[in-house]
This record gives structure tokens, sequence and C-alpha cells, in this order.
């Protein structure tokens, strides 16, 4: 039976034939990864973070060529027109846009190419530290029993290392390099890592999926790469990115105490412990690298929260119900 619709009949026109019908459209759900993005574009703040940290890498890859167009090289002293008659450094003109060290190179070429160092150090200790932490952390909260505590113990006990104690220690066997500073850095941060993925194996193993796996006939190795690991790259993903920041801080503190990348190498760590004889004189030589830093820091930091809040909404109405 065709139902005719009122206005067709009032307007004289015939009934149009169920063939002539415009087709059904087809509505898709979105993915779990659209739907985070819709909510991440959401969050002004995550989206200038992550524009500035997209800017941070632009300028790492691409520091030769903006040293070029700038005109100083990192390393190039102009002690004729880049310190004063006192022999200190120059304020920002317009040669110097933000100025120069001690010795008469140019501040904003070598902040950016310590943003080459910083953002390296960050993402390959953050890289090493996940990769340990993922697998020891898995293996933990899978097994249980036995491993778990050995594994837990573990953990624990490189928590309990003092960083400082044990970089000085191992520059004094080894020459300090940005290698070294990778390794301490991933050294303890991974533990930190491992806990937050026992937390959420523990959990997930108790899922009724896991249940249906092991009824199939699925080996342990199989549930742990195909059904538990997955569920773990959101939460990681948060990590990370809050991690990021810690290590680009490390290395900045490694850097100061001169334990880090060796000078003339330029890093904001070491440019802050180089302005420290006239950072009265010159307060611009410690006031842009410290900017830098905090600037850095402070971006991966709220972008973070951004993605902690996109990926996982239900956290997000918790928090703010209470």
């Amino acid at each position: 039976m065709t139902i005719i619709a009122a206005d067709e009949l009032a307007e004289g026109r015939p009934p149009a034939s169920p063939d002539s019908q415009p087709p059904a459209q087809r509505i898709e759900g979105r993915t779990p990864l659209q739907l985070a993005w819709a909510r991440l574009r959401r969050d002004k703040v995550s989206i200038f973070c992550l524009f500035v940290i997209v800017l941070l890498v632009l300028s790492a890859v691409f520091a030769p060529v903006l040293t070029g167009w700038i005109g100083h090289g990192p390393n190039e002293q102009y002690r004729d027109i880049g310190l004063s008659p006192e022999g200190l450094p120059q304020a920002p003109n317009g040669t110097f846009w933000l100025g120069t060290d001690d010795l008469g190179r140019d501040i904003l070429s070598r902040i950016i190419y310590g943003t080459r160092v910083s953002l390296l150090v960050g993402v390959l200790a953050t890289a090493l530290a996940v990769l340990v932490g993922l697998a020891v952390g898995t293996t933990s909260g899978y097994y249980g029993g036995k491993v778990d505590t050995f594994l837990s113990r573990t953990m624990d006990v490189f928590l309990s290392f003092p960083f400082l104690l044990f970089a000085i220690s191992l520059v004094s066997v080894f020459q300090p390099s940005l290698k070294i500073s990778i390794f301490v850095i991933a050294f303890f941060t991974w533990s930190n890592v491992g806990r937050i993925v026992r937390g959420q194996v523990l959990s997930i193993r108790e899922k009724e999926y896991i249940e249906a796996a092991r009824s199939l006939g699925a080996g342990d190795f199989r549930i742990m790469t195909v059904d538990v690991i997955p569920n773990l790259v959101a939460p990681l993903i948060v990590y990370s990115t809050l991690l990021i920041p810690t290590a680009i801080v490390f290395e900045a503190t490694l850097s100061f105490l001169g334990l880090g990348v060796v000078p003339p190498t330029p890093t904001w760590g070491n440019m802050i412990s180089e302005s420290l004889s006239t950072y009265l004189q010159a307060p611009w030589f410690v006031f842009f690298p410290s900017l830098a830093l905090f600037i850095a820091t402070l971006a991966f930091n709220l972008l973070g929260d951004g993605l902690r809040d996109a990926l996982d909404p239900r956290a997000a109405r918790v928090l703010a119900r209470k």
C-alpha cells in the first residue's frame, strides 16, 4: 500500500512512485580515532600546543636552513660585533635578534640547534623507556604470581636509584655524550611506564574477550600481542606525551651540571649553565634558553592533558563530577 503525501494532493501533483524515491543514505559510525580527534579539536589549548610542537619539530629538522637564513652559525664567534667593548654579550638588536652569549655567538642560532638535541633526547629516551616498560609491565601483569612479584620488586629497585648520583657515577667512568644522556634518562623512566602498564594489564586480563581467546586455544604470547597490548595504546600515547617533557628537563639538568652533551654542541641546559657568570649584566643570555625550555615542556604537558581527555572521555566526566 502506497502512502500519498498531503502536499502532493493539495498541489495536484501525481504521487511519486516508489522507484523514483532517492536511495537511502548509508550512515557509517566513526572510528575511535575519529571520535578522539573530534574531541581534541574542540580543545583550543591542546590544538595550540600541538601547533607549537610542530613548529619546534620543524625548527629542529630545518635548523641548517634557518641558521643560514639568519646568517649566523651556532658556533661562530663574533668577538668584534658580538661583544661590547667591555667584553660583555651584546643585547638583542637588528643583527643578533636574541643577543649574544659570552663568546659572541648568536643565541637564536644556538637555541634552534639546541631544539634538535632536546627533542632527539626526549623522543629517543621516551621510546626506549616505553618499549622496556611495556614488555616488563605486560609480562608482570599478565602472568601474576611469582613472575609479578619478581618484576614488581625489580621495578621498585630501579625507582629507588638516586638519579644524579647514578648519572655522576656513569660520567666518571664514561665520557659525557648524547648516548649516555639517553641511556640514563631511559634507565630512570622505564620503571614508571612498567608500573602503569602492569596496572592496566591486571584489569584487562580479567575481561571476557581474554577468556574467550583462551577458550579458543590462543597462547599467552598471542593473547598479549593481539588482545592486551592494542588496548594499551591510548594510555601509552598519553603517558609518552607527558614523559617527553620530563626527558627534556632531565637532559637540560645533565647538561647544566656538565654531565650531558659536551660543548660546544648547543643545548638549552649548557646554555643556561654558561650564562651564570654574566646573567646580571646580560639577563637575555639566561632568559631566552630558559623560555625555550619552558615553552617546550609546557606545550607537551598541556597536549598530554588534552589527549588524555580526548582518548578517555569517561575519566574526564568523572573528574568533572568530583
